[in-house]
């Protein structure tokens, strides 16, 4: 029993570090923009192979971290400072948003039309970005510092398991996206938004100090 509740919650920290960087409430209106012209049936395969890719993007970064790391010299602390600042500024262009005009989307009337628009922008970098990359990079060399070998495997099992519990949170959100978009409103949308960047401050500077002690 105790067992199940240490998993669990490690495996809530993982989403809680992903799920407001991912933020699929913000992705929500571009893909209703993108699929507005589909059938349910085409949305679905849509929404299917786009959280596909984001699991995809963040599990390659998952397990190719450490290696990618050890490639390019780069220490843990460095990532951590890199990936708070990242979420730090990704953060706060959520809580004071530019008066940029909307993201266009061309006319798109079939799936295999909006399929290329699974990948980018909708899977990255909408849902799986450079913030949520340098979270799972940074976990991955946390992860690596373990020692043993049960233990290394234990720490990517249960990151895996974050990341397949936010990919299912965002796809049952922008599956249920009209919903959604018809509760909360334009308004509604917008002040989730700026909660989603004031918490991505909060772990980017988290991020950043905990660097900083590293280097000391």
């Amino acid at each position: 029993m105790q067992f199940v509740t240490e998993l669990f919650s490690f495996v809530a920290i993982v989403v809680i570090g992903l799920l407001p960087i991912a933020n699929p409430f913000s992705t929500a209106p571009v893909f209703l923009a993108v699929s507005s012209n589909l059938d349910t049936k085409s949305k679905y395969k849509l929404l299917k192979l786009t959280c596909i890719y984001m699991f995809c993007i963040l599990i390659v970064f998952l397990l190719a971290g450490a290696l990618i790391l050890s490639f390019f010299g780069i220490s843990v602390s460095a990532l951590r400072i890199a990936g708070g600042l990242i979420i730090t500024v990704l953060g706060f262009r959520m809580l004071f948003p530019s008066n940029s005009p909307e993201h266009e989307t061309s006319h798109i009337t079939t799936y295999e039309q909006a399929k290329g628009l699974a990948f980018t922008p909708l899977a990255m970098p909408m849902l799986s970005g450079p913030g949520s990359i340098a979270v799972i990079i940074s976990m991955a060399a946390e992860i690596s510092e373990k020692q043993g070998f049960l233990v290394r495997t234990a720490g990517y099992f249960v990151v895996g398991l974050g990341i397949l519990l936010t990919v299912i949170i965002c796809w049952l959100v922008l599956r249920s996206s009209t919903k959604v978009i018809k509760i909360l409103g334009p308004t509604g949308i917008d002040a989730l938004t700026r909660i989603m960047g004031f918490i991505l401050i909060c772990i980017g500077v988290e991020f950043t100090v905990s660097g900083i002690k590293g280097f000391f």
